[in-house]
């Protein structure tokens, strides 16, 4: 359907002329009389009764003039979502419980009038493609490559090293534990069965076990956070690594306990990546926000993966 005519058609009958309407788009009265024509052939039916002070709608153009206001409607709802400055800033977090979503809920508590549409891709392969083919605006990840060895267009800056902390159930070895070191947990089963091979989570795990002699174990299927607690809570024998911003909740009955681990701090590298030609106005403002108040709160040495930088 011409939505040249439609906005013709509703145009004459707010105006109830045809000469109005042409004043209203900036046409010729010949040109809506046209396109009216054209939509009424479309349709198979009139629209107007022309009489000799205007234009009257009939039976059948009062029936269809609400659909029409809709269909204008929805193309102006379809061009603003993708129009720099209105439609949503689309940005991808590894996952809503993580340290990411907090960051962005951030920029959305100082900037409330900005619209966000927050996806969870699976990987930085995938989010890194996403970035380039325009499908999202940004992502939050570990880059695992260097920077100059992204894609042409592709940028990336590390907003955020997030503490890891370990968590252990009342009965684990270490529960009573104010801090540990690295070193202190040789020897120690950690179970991170969410682990997986060839994404930039699993390159910084296996990276943080082999530079302190960690034994990370990722048998069994993931069946979820929940379970997971329950799992660790229930079993003296077995704990797990989660960020420091992570947001977790467990019943009370499960006293875990969330202990940092320091000398040096196991940090994880959060990255931005974005195209250096997205015009997206928020995107400059998401990337000032990450600049004055990313970083991330940790006392002492710290400890990355020598791909981080």
């Amino acid at each position: 359907m011409d939505l040249d005519a439609v906005r013709a058609f509703v145009a004459a009958a707010d105006a109830g002329q045809f000469q109005g309407a042409a004043v209203d788009l900036s046409i010729t009265q010949q040109a809506v009389s046209k396109r009216i024509a054209g939509l009424e052939k479309h349709l198979a039916v009139r629209l107007f009764t022309r009489t000799a002070r205007g234009a009257r709608l009939t039976i059948d153009g009062q029936a269809f003039l609400p659909h029409a206001r809709a269909l204008l409607q929805a193309e102006e709802r379809a061009a603003a979502s993708v129009r720099p400055g209105s439609r949503a800033l689309r940005v991808d977090v590894i996952g809503r419980r993580l340290a990411p979503a907090g960051l962005l809920r951030g920029f959305h508590r100082a900037n409330p009038d900005t619209p966000l549409d927050v996806v969870t891709l699976f990987d930085v392969e995938a989010a890194v493609h996403a970035v380039r083919s325009g499908t999202i605006d940004a992502a939050f990840r570990a880059v695992t490559q260097p920077v100059g060895r992204l894609p042409d267009g592709v940028e990336a800056a590390r907003v955020h090293d997030e503490p890891i902390q370990l968590l252990t159930g009342p009965g684990h070895a270490l529960a009573g534990a104010r801090s540990v070191t690295p070193a202190q947990l040789a020897g120690h089963r950690i179970w991170m069965p969410g682990i997986v091979s060839g994404t930039e989570w699993a390159a910084y795990y296996d990276e943080l076990a082999a530079a302190f002699g960690l034994t990370i174990e990722v048998t069994g299927p993931d069946f979820g956070t929940e379970p997971l607690l329950d799992t660790i809570a229930e079993t003296p024998g077995l704990a797990t690594f989660v960020g420091e911003q992570t947001r977790l909740v467990w019943p009370a009955d499960d006293d875990l306990r969330r202990i940092p681990v320091h000398d040096p701090t196991p940090v994880y590298p959060h990255s931005l990546i974005w195209r250096d030609d997205n015009p997206h106005p928020a995107l400059g403002a998401l990337r000032d926000h990450l600049g004055a108040h990313g970083g991330g709160d940790h006392d002492g040495a710290t400890w990355t993966p020598a791909w981080a930088g």
